[in-house]
């Protein structure tokens, strides 16, 4: 098992956004806006489902670790802490997922 954490791709995220966007795909993403990061995770997303519905685990291991990286450029773009989506996680599941659904206001 890999002591490699969520904590740890956010501290290098915020690490590599201070780059200069010619030396870092990081920085680069960043530097691009919200709009180029939100469209390259939502490429991310669909490339992983692809990976899953053709059962093939290898592409789909990394695939879904393109997505976690690029959930974590678009997080920090937003200024949204990784602690917070944790925190979040951690109250829905507190209850069973079917509970936590109910108990969402309808958008």
């Amino acid at each position: 098992m890999s002591d490699f954490s969520l904590s740890d791709l956010e501290a290098i995220v915020a690490e590599r956004a201070k780059a200069d966007p010619s030396q870092s795909w990081t920085a680069k993403l960043v530097a691009a806006g919200q709009d180029k990061a939100a469209k390259k995770l939502g490429e991310e997303a669909v490339e992983t489902v692809i990976a899953a519905l053709r059962d093939d685990r290898e592409n789909l291991t990394a695939e879904a670790a393109d997505l976690i990286y690029h959930l974590m450029v678009v997080l920090k773009i937003a200024g949204v802490p990784l602690q917070d989506v944790l925190q979040e996680l951690q109250r829905r599941t507190a209850q069973s997922g079917l509970q936590e659904k109910a108990s969402r206001q309808p958008s």
